[in-house]
């Protein structure tokens, strides 16, 4: 690429394009492994609009022209029109709630026709953009309160609407969005904070409540008893003491009971405490947490994750074959071609595949952060980081949960798990980037 003005190639990260094709490449040929059947014509059914393998085909096309498109735009349309892609996605994202389907427990997806729409997958494009353009704000001061709750808040508010639509897995991506802020200033006890907080959630599933409030105050004890000398001289580090003792014991007897009972459904619940091995103790109706303690034991909340480690482990060292694999080939993993389309690769291709496909996300995160850091535009460093962390957050959380380290939470792997919505959103995440990229040494407002 040349940089010559005026040409489409001007300024454009080449690393980053070679990159995108590859990853799409490995899709579509991993979504044809997962979901060909023997005798079926190899090419008609790639251009039939029948297949999945066809219609993610059809999509990847749609996707390059669009990206197309993107390199064509002037990068200040991007800062100029930030707002208005927030308040559109905010749109759709109200739109859901008369007009869904509900599909799979999900009622997040808008139909027309034939075709399917996530606005909650959409709606990461304008968030990554609004929250760039308001950091980028050339009187901001990140340092105050105020200026973090408003950043906060650009993330948290359509994370909020799409719990409402009952598809948490994809909410907890908007929380990604924190790192851009740490980036930027945000005071690092936030993130310990929130750290913290999930920590106190994990031991409040591990741990038997009464033996875990116990624990919770021979240590708030021993704190006191190692402060003492700074406690006779301010009462207000009791005071923070005390108040951090009543925050944790509130989060395990009443926080927890309360979103594994009227926030997540029922089978999200149980497949978070099959990670860690335990009966699902919360039942009942009306929001209400019953808990139990002689449930027995749903054999069925891990099965995803036990035939995907299955299918994982048996493609060995150097895989089975592209169409060789039987867990994959005949069905024995559910959702085989979206969610757990990354054992459908371990399967074919063994350590060596998916250990290369680890190895070109690393290259890709690595590449976006180096972008990020390269630019002269707050605005444009602040949306790299918007989109580093939104596919590192999918692409461990995805891998993690297929070998059975994080909870099958339902979130796609980038440029690899079938799904025309998602392909498209990282197309345009991607593509947005090296559009801003190419005119890295402007300084966009």
């Amino acid at each position: 690429m040349n940089g010559e003005k005026g040409k489409i190639s001007s300024g454009v990260d080449p690393i980053l394009i070679w990159l995108y094709l590859l990853l799409v490449f490995i899709g579509v040929t991993a979504i044809f492994a997962a979901t060909y059947r023997d005798g079926d014509p190899v090419v008609s059914s790639f251009v039939s609009f029948k297949t999945d393998y066809s219609k993610q085909f059809f999509f990847l096309i749609i996707a390059l022209v669009l990206g197309t498109f993107i390199l064509l735009t002037d990068s200040k349309f991007f800062t100029a029109t930030a707002n208005l892609w927030y308040a559109a996605g905010m749109v759709l994202l109200f739109l859901v709630f008369p007009f869904h389907s509900p599909i799979k427990g999900t009622e997040s997806i808008i139909r027309f026709g034939g075709f399917q729409f996530q606005p909650a997958e959409f709606c990461k494009v304008s968030v990554c953009l609004a929250l760039a353009k308001y950091l980028s704000m050339p009187d901001l001061d990140f340092s105050k309160q105020r200026s973090q709750l408003i950043a906060a808040a650009i993330a948290i508010v359509p994370a909020l609407i799409t719990i409402l639509q009952k598809e948490t897995g994809l909410a907890l991506v908007y929380f990604s969005f924190f790192l851009v802020m740490y980036r930027e200033g945000l005071p690092p006890t936030i993130l310990i904070i929130g750290f913290s907080i999930a920590v106190m959630i994990i031991a409040s599933i591990v741990i038997e409540p009464n033996t875990l409030a116990i624990i919770l105050t021979i240590i708030a004890a021993i704190v006191i008893f190692l402060n003492r000398r700074q406690i006779r001289k301010r009462r207000s580090a009791l005071v923070t003491i005390v108040f951090v003792w009543l925050l944790c014991v509130g989060i395990q007897r009443f926080a927890v009971p309360f979103i594994f009972s009227s926030v997540l459904q029922k089978h999200q619940v149980e497949r978070i405490y099959s990670l860690f091995g335990k009966d699902n103790p919360y039942t009942g109706a009306g929001g209400i947490a019953v808990q139990s303690t002689n449930i027995k034991k749903d054999n069925t909340a891990d099965y995803n994750v036990r035939q995907s480690k299955i299918a994982i482990g048996s493609g060995g060292f150097a895989g089975k074959g592209l169409l060789s694999g039987t867990q994959t080939r005949y069905d024995f993993v559910p959702e085989q071609r979206t969610d757990f389309i990354f054992c459908t690769i371990g399967e074919g291709f063994g350590f060596i595949g998916t250990t290369i496909l680890l190895g070109i996300y690393l290259l890709l995160l690595f590449r976006i952060v180096m972008i990020a850091e390269r630019q002269r535009s707050v605005f444009s460093r602040c949306y790299a980081y918007g989109v580093a962390a939104v596919f590192f957050f999918h692409i461990a959380i995805n891998v993690s949960m297929t070998v059975g380290l994080a909870p099958v939470i339902g979130i796609p792997l980038p440029f690899i798990s079938y799904g025309g919505t998602a392909l498209l959103t990282f197309t345009i995440l991607l593509f947005i980037l090296i559009r801003l990229d190419s005119d890295r040494q402007m300084v966009l407002r």
